[in-house]
Order: structure tokens, then C-alpha cells, then sequence
């Protein structure tokens, strides 16, 4: 068996997702236990207890996930359809809200007053390899010198123009989401593997300093260690933290079951008019407390780190021990009932 390196992977003859590929612990450890690794990480200025982003979707982050989020060390981004938006922005007591996405129209009051307030401002499109994308960073850099994120990208062709524009951090992915259908619409998107390995590699071709936000395909805590092996500086959950009880949403019983409603940014039940469509509308389980699967995804990466020799996510993102699975390889490592 070959044991890739990341630059080998990025070369590789086909698109790769986070299925198609294994860490591989060469080393012999010298983590005593997982309770060892330390996953805290600085972003943006932030420091936080792990390096998880909430997506900001209608039914994922409204303000009191983006608060309780903020409690457990990781980042809300609240949603720009959130109705309690003006009022999150008008709390004069501490609200814990520290990053709020918005519209590429938004108006200019309520950029005036995120920048006053120094929170991380999420620029949130489907596609930023787009010239207003790039005019609309560079307006607010220049304006108010705040903290930018902006999304989405799949490839790091557009990255040197992305920060001399103003964005400090990138989503990578596109039409990898579990309520996605952009690559079915449009043909467009590749792996999240390959997606994260080219972005990466343009930044250090290009020495710059944009941080990346593995966003998208991540369904467990085995696929936040290979994004943060891969070399992404945080990870964006959706799926993952939807029917928990802070986000958005009544929790509805069908047929003895309580569940959420979960759907995407471009779905029609958030456009709610005869638009394109890139998004689906689904129902997830209810799942309880959010710190739950927080400390699930806690657990999984500092064994992840254990198993790797990494007693800290500066180590696992330095990881270059990988392999390259078959389906049956994929298939026989999964749970048999």
C-alpha cells in the first residue's frame, strides 16, 4: 500500500473526498492518551477550544446557537435571514455574538454597525470567484477594517485576489453540503479533499496568509481530523449540528419521533419566490443539546490526535500520512449491525 503525501494527493488522477481517504498513524505515539491533545486554535483573532465554525444557515445558527457555540470555545456565524438580526446588533449587554453573515446587498447601516461592533463579517454567496464578490470585500476592508470571510470556493485559482481584495478567510467547497444540489444543477464542484489540497498548495505557492474554512462533506469527527490534517484552519458544520436544540426551528413529532426542519441556503423555503433552486429541505432527528455533539466531535479528534502523534492541531495539520482507500476498504471499516 502507498502512503500518500498531501502533495501527492494533490496530485492525484481523480477528485477525492474525505471517504476516499484514511489517516495513517506511521509514528509510534508519543500522546499518552487523548486527553493529552490540545485542540485549541486561534482564528481570526478568536481563540478557540476547537476550531468549529457553525454554518450560517436559517436552520443551523440564529443567535442562540451562535451564543452557546461561543460558550463551548467554538464560532456562530449568525444567519442574515435571522429575524433577531437588529436586535442581536442593538444589545447593549454582551450578546457573545462574534461573527454575522451577510448579503452582498446588505445595507450600509448594518455594516456600520457590525464593523462597530468588530464582529467577523461573513460575505455569504454561493460563489466567490465573482467580481462583485471581490468589489464588495474590498469596499468593506477598506472602509471599516474589519474581519471578512467569504465563500465559497472549489479551487485556489482566484485565492492571491481573494485577500488583496480584504478576505481574511475562505470557505472551500462547493456542492458538497448534504442539502446541496449545486453540482447537480450547475456540473460544478469537486471533492472536498482535493477541493481543501488545491486551495492549500495556491497559498503556499503564493505565500499568503488567507486562512481556509474546510466547509462542507463533513459528516463525523473522523472527517473534522482529516479536513485539519489536510490543512484547513477550521471546519464548518451544518448537518452536523442541525436538530439540536438551539437551532432555529420548533421541534415537530411525526409518528412518536421528534425532529428539526434542516434545509440550504438556496432552498425554496428561504428564497420563497420562483427562483433557481440550489438547495434541498429535509428532516433531521432531534438530537438534544448542541454541547453534546460538540463534545462527540471533541472526543473524536483528540483520539484522531493520539493515534497520530499530534499533541496539538498545528502537529495534525503538518500530517502527511494518508491512504488512498477502495470502496470495499471505505465499506469494511463501517459499523456491522
Amino acid at each position: 500500500m502507498k502512503i500518500y503525501s498531501k502533495a501527492e494527493l494533490n496530485e492525484f488522477h481523480q477528485s477525492l473526498t474525505y471517504n476516499d481517504i484514511s489517516l495513517v498513524p506511521t509514528e509510534v505515539s508519543r500522546v499518552k492518551s487523548r486527553t493529552a491533545a490540545s485542540t485549541s486554535a486561534e482564528f481570526l483573532g478568536i481563540n478557540l477550544t476547537l476550531p468549529l465554525i457553525s454554518s450560517p444557515m436559517d436552520t443551523v445558527t440564529g443567535a442562540e446557537m451562535a451564543r452557546e457555540l461561543s460558550r463551548l470555545g467554538c464560532l456562530g456565524i449568525l444567519n442574515r435571514f435571522d429575524s433577531s438580526l437588529e436586535q442581536a446588533l442593538d444589545d447593549k449587554n454582551g450578546n457573545n455574538i462574534k461573527a454575522v453573515s451577510i448579503a452582498l446587498n446588505a445595507p450600509e447601516k448594518v455594516i456600520e454597525k457590525l464593523a462597530a461592533k468588530n464582529y467577523v463579517i461573513c460575505i455569504d454567496t454561493a460563489n466567490a470567484n465573482n467580481l462583485e464578490v471581490l468589489k464588495k470585500s474590498e469596499e468593506i476592508k477598506k472602509k471599516y477594517n474589519v474581519r471578512l470571510i467569504v465563500g465559497n470556493v472549489a479551487h485556489g485559482a482566484s485565492l492571491s485576489q481573494l485577500e488583496d481584495s480584504g478576505a481574511d478567510a475562505v470557505r472551500v467547497g462547493i456542492g458538497s453540503g448534504s442539502v446541496c444540489t449545486t453540482s447537480i444543477q450547475t456540473g460544478i464542484g469537486i471533492g472536498q479533499v482535493s477541493s481543501l489540497l488545491n486551495v492549500l498548495f495556491a497559498r503556499k505557492e503564493k505565500n499568503l496568509r488567507i486562512k481556509i474554512i474546510a466547509d462542507g462533506g463533513i459528516k463525523s469527527p473522523g472527517d473534522v481530523a482529516k479536513a485539519i490534517a489536510l490543512g484547513a484552519d477550521a471546519v464548518m458544520l451544518g448537518r452536523m449540528l442541525s436538530g439540536t436544540r438551539e437551532t432555529p426551528g420548533e421541534v415537530i413529532k411525526y409518528n412518536g419521533q421528534l425532529w428539526k426542519k434542516y434545509r440550504g441556503s438556496a432552498s425554496f423555503g428561504v428564497k420563497m419566490r420562483n427562483e433557481f433552486i440550489e438547495g434541498e429541505e429535509t428532516m433531521v432527528a432531534y438530537k438534544g443539546v448542541v454541547k453534546n455533539v460538540i463534545d462527540s466531535i471533541s472526543d473524536g479528534l483528540r483520539s484522531s490526535m493520539s493515534y497520530m502523534n499530534c499533541l496539538n492541531i498545528k502537529e495534525l495539520s503538518r500530517v502527511e500520512a494518508f491512504a488512498v482507500l477502495s470502496n470495499y476498504s471505505f465499506i469494511e471499516r463501517l459499523p456491522k449491525f
